[in-house]
């Protein structure tokens, strides 16, 4: 029996990278995560074939743009190791790295992107566990679960 699919919510400023990025480039990993919880999430959690909501912020219209997957288990990322990189730790060894990252494979871009502000419509039916809209979290990977995967889903195009 294979194991459950989960689902994710992967947020990027889409002047680093867009989802327009990742439909031309098709597979990219997801470099520069530089937060424990969000580590441990595609180090120790996430699977080959996982749902992404790929979340643009920092942006005039933050929201979910697109949808994207896992494309390959956890592996270092080569940031951490690079002494010219915005993302690169000092401490971090080859034979001990701090930072693991995922691939992240394009699915498709929404027909419409589902803005922040219709997500926090829904916050009730989204339910308290839904990170996103919970105060004071600014994680960059985020559990969603497949009720939640499914109403955010069904927010596409809707105002």
């Amino acid at each position: 029996m294979s194991p459950r699919k989960r689902y994710w919510l992967m947020k990027s400023e889409p002047t680093d990278f867009s989802i327009d990025d990742l439909q031309r480039v098709g597979t990219e990993p997801w470099t520069g995560v530089r937060n424990y919880q969000a580590r441990n999430s595609m180090r120790d959690d996430m699977q080959v074939g996982d749902g992404v909501l790929f979340y643009h912020s920092n942006c005039d219209v933050p929201g979910i743009y697109g949808i994207a997957e896992v494309a390959s288990t956890a592996y270092p990322d080569p940031t951490q190791f690079q002494k010219k990189s915005k993302y690169h730790d000092a401490k971090a060894t080859q034979e001990q790295p701090r930072w693991f990252l995922v691939d992240v494979g394009f699915v498709r871009k929404l027909d419409a992107p589902i803005p922040l502000d219709t997500i926090r419509g829904h916050a009730d039916a989204l339910g308290e566990d839904f990170a996103l809209t919970r105060k004071g979290s600014r994680l960059s990977v985020l559990p969603v679960t497949a009720k939640q995967w499914k109403l955010l889903l069904a927010l596409e195009g809707k105002k």
